[in-house]
């Protein structure tokens, strides 16, 4: 076993830490989740020798568990595993004294002072809350995509299309996050199939545009994806026509499904203000509409949805949050 793996098992068996969570009777934050916004965040408030609580969810660590090599995380020239740099995250907070649980929260209130946050039976309070719950990638929902998502399988265009140099992509999806995949794929593939269950897109009109204009990608337009093809890697797509019911088979080296986002927010409705789509409403950078409650990543992220990004945001968070608790000190 790698020291990686080793790493990752022991930071999932911690659930409560001997019980000494339930010791601190008000943390200075709580932090929901624990990807990179909330791990940086972490980092960051721990340094400010703010009491941290991070509730990381029982499947800890964000969308970077699922990746398997990232090369656009700076300061790591040769790459890095998705899962090996959540965990140097992870070891990162809790160096500088930052609590963290793996365990889901099923119950937030906001409505008072200090906030309470639930996780089953068990409730903890803080002065100030910071939101990095996520966002998940709506997926097809194939055995075979669960299977080979990592390798070939994958939902990010801008974080694997390099592997992809002169390989055959397939796109599922016909909106505009599925063409920027598939103009992002086409400086890197050979060629790029956009599979789309209609007979027209829903994208905008310039990026319509980019894709009709752009010789490597072509479509195939009222098919979905049934299958996807291959034992270790993938090696095509099962298709079926939605009008006649036809199947048929495409070679391809890899298939990125882009038919949506879903933020992980269900648990604030009712709390705090959130859009029609369920991304919660922001405002000076990392405000939610409740004093004290902050916010940052994809789950209010609708366009960047990277690692970076993530992390930066929750660098800002913890450094807005600081500033708070020390304009409300008591």
């Amino acid at each position: 076993m790698t020291e990686t793996n080793s790493a990752i098992i022991r930071y999932e068996r911690l659930c409560l830490l001997d019980g000494e969570l339930l010791k601190k009777p008000l943390y200075d934050v709580i932090i929901i989740g624990s990807g990179p916004a909330g791990l940086t965040a972490a980092i960051y408030t721990g340094r400010a020798k703010l009491s941290t609580l991070v509730i990381g969810g029982a499947a800890w660590g964000g969308q970077l568990m699922l990746t398997n090599k990232v090369e656009n995380f700076p300061g790591f020239p040769n790459g890095i595993l998705g899962p090996e740099l959540m965990a140097n995250m992870l070891k990162q907070a809790e160096s500088f004294g930052a609590k963290i649980m793996f365990d889901n929260v099923t119950a937030v209130d906001f409505s008072s002072r200090p906030f309470k946050i639930s996780v089953s039976d068990r409730v903890f309070e803080s002065k100030t809350v910071i939101l990095a719950t996520g966002a998940s990638t709506v997926w097809l929902g194939l055995p075979s995509e669960a299977r080979l998502r990592g390798r070939g399988v994958s939902a990010c265009a801008t974080c694997d299309a390099p592997f992809f140099m002169n390989k055959k992509a397939v796109v599922v999806g016909g909106g505009d996050t599925a063409m920027d995949e598939a103009l992002a794929l086409s400086k890197y593939a050979r060629e790029v199939t956009v599979v789309h269950r209609r007979d027209r897109l829903r994208a905008s009109k310039i990026l319509q545009d980019g894709v009709f204009t752009n010789k490597k990608v072509n479509f195939v337009w009222n098919n979905i994806v049934i299958d996807i093809l291959g034992e270790e890697r993938v090696e095509g797509v099962k298709l079926k026509n939605v009008q006649t019911g036809e199947e048929s088979t495409l070679a391809t080296d890899a298939v990125f499904v882009a038919i949506g986002q879903r933020p992980n927010t269900e648990i604030f409705k009712g709390q705090i203000a959130l859009d029609e789509k369920g991304y919660v409403i922001v405002h000076d950078e990392n405000k939610t509409n409740v004093e004290g409650v902050y916010v940052a990543g994809d789950n209010q992220d609708k366009r960047y949805k990277q690692a970076i990004t993530a992390a930066g945001a929750g660098c800002k968070a913890a450094l807005d949050t600081e500033k708070y608790l020390q304009e409300h000190a008591s």
